[in-house]
């Protein structure tokens, strides 16, 4: 996540999507021929690579680029991007549970199919950085003016607000910890955890460039201090 924040702010602004997936992938590569097995290890086992999702919108190209389990909304309208397995995965942990399993023992004993996920689907069937080819067909493209947000998928409940997100996040805590209710995913809240999964949330405009522009709560809010 790290070396990936650190390319984009680094990359030249009128980078396409071909090419920021080929030069990415080369600088996560070139982190492997330092490592114990270099390459060909991390080739023949993904479980072992760096591995992240990302969600970048372009001004220049004006477009979404999804790489990976990630959401967003644009003017509105809801998009995301999930992992092919990750639901019949996800269904197997909630019937563990339901079953009397405890929310550890049901994780520990899906671990082997998230792995194998990986091996058989990991840029083969969905698409992530992790420093070899993208899986191209499997990034959602969207073009997009107007309204975006976007977030990762620790949002189970993706709002219009950051604020309204974040409620029905803890409402969901409070309500279903384990996520085998009202939302199901591969992993619950751990103790100690504020939350089951990271928290990204990011809203602005794009239309704002010929004249003064500015939300009305942002307009509001400066008003009322």
């Amino acid at each position: 996540m790290l070396l990936i924040s650190q390319f984009i702010e680094n990359m030249r602004k009128d980078i396409n999507l071909n090419q920021f997936c080929k030069e990415i992938t080369n600088e996560i590569l070139s982190i492997y021929k330092h490592t114990p097995g270099g390459i060909i290890d991390h080739e023949s086992h993904p479980e072992k690579r760096l591995c992240a999702s990302c969600i970048i919108y372009s001004k220049y190209q004006k477009e979404i680029w999804m790489i990976g389990d990630c959401q967003c909304m644009v003017n509105g309208v809801y998009y995301d991007n999930n992992k092919p397995d990750e639901e019949r995965i996800a269904k197997k942990r909630v019937d563990l549970i339901k079953q009397g399993y405890s929310a550890n023992s049901a994780r520990q004993i899906i671990v082997p199919e998230l792995v194998k996920s990986m091996e058989e689907g990991q840029n083969k069937s969905y698409s992530v950085i992790d420093g070899f080819n993208i899986f191209m067909p499997g990034i959602k493209i969207i073009k997009a003016s107007g309204e975006i947000i976007m977030a990762s998928d620790g949002y189970p409940f993706l709002k219009g607000t950051l604020a309204d997100s974040e409620r029905l996040l803890q409402t969901h805590l409070h309500n279903d910890p384990q996520n085998i209710d009202e939302y199901i995913a591969t992993k619950g809240l751990v103790d100690g955890n504020v939350s089951f999964d990271d928290r990204s949330y990011i809203r602005f405009y794009t239309d704002c460039d010929d004249e003064p522009c500015e939300e009305p709560y942002l307009k509001e809010n400066r008003q009322s201090h």
